[in-house]
């Protein structure tokens, strides 16, 4: 593991992930490899109910292959991935907090009130009952983020935006920095290959997932988990 991100989802992490498998730090870990990969929405469900209870981690069977890790489920451990991985670099995307709660409301936050309605909620119990990965992506993602990254509340703007700040804070304390990169996407390729000693691409830096494209993504990757099922 070469490079953690320590940034929440919706600050530029899915263009942190392109830029950095373009830079050689890949493969590189993100919500979209849950989504997409057999197997891996259970075993990152085992990691919060583990942790929930106190239950080692084994990081580096988790994320064998994968040579950086951005976004959530992973960016909710940055401080034990951190710990694990004395020489990787730690990358925290940021961005203004008001625009990252716009973005969490347009984005992640209307997934999850989709899912609180009745036909959501008849589709998860239908997921359960088949034991397809549906269910069990939506459960690690209520442990993982809901629950671990805000405490069980995500529906009161002055706790999300503090608690977006503090995770700034708690990083910036907790992290040297000589490890440390506090990095906004709109910056570019500059202060991202300056930090990790690489040369600069003659490309420009890559801006994907904005809410219009998280929306259409989110259907397509949607639909294989409800009929996927994972040991």
């Amino acid at each position: 593991m070469r490079a953690i991100g320590a940034g929440f989802g919706r600050t530029g992490t899915l263009s942190l992930k392109t830029a950095l498998e373009r830079l050689g730090f890949g493969p590189c870990h993100h919500m979209v490899e849950v989504m997409k990969r057999p197997g891996q929405a259970r075993r990152w469900l085992a990691v919060a109910e583990g942790r929930a209870e106190g239950r080692p981690v084994d990081w580096d069977d988790l994320l064998k292959g994968y040579d950086s890790c951005v976004d959530w489920p992973s960016a909710a451990y940055w401080r034990e991935l951190a710990g694990h991985y004395p020489e990787a670099k730690v990358i925290l995307t940021v961005r203004d907090p008001e625009r990252w709660l716009a973005s969490m409301n347009a984005t992640v936050f209307k997934q999850r009130l989709r899912g609180a309605t009745l036909p959501g909620r008849a589709l998860s119990w239908v997921s359960s009952l088949l034991g397809t990965d549906f269910a069990v992506f939506s459960r690690m993602v209520g442990l993982t983020v809901e629950q671990r990254v805000f405490g069980g509340r995500v529906d009161g703007p002055e706790h999300l935006l503090e608690t977006f700040r503090a995770n700034i804070e708690e990083v910036t304390a907790a992290i040297p920095p000589h490890r440390l990169l506090r990095f906004e996407v709109r910056q570019g390729w500059e202060p991202l290959c300056g930090f990790l000693g690489v040369p600069v691409p003659d490309e420009p830096f890559p801006r994907v997932n904005d809410s219009a494209a998280f929306e259409r993504s989110a259907r397509e990757r949607i639909g294989p988990l409800l009929l996927r099922r994972s040991g």
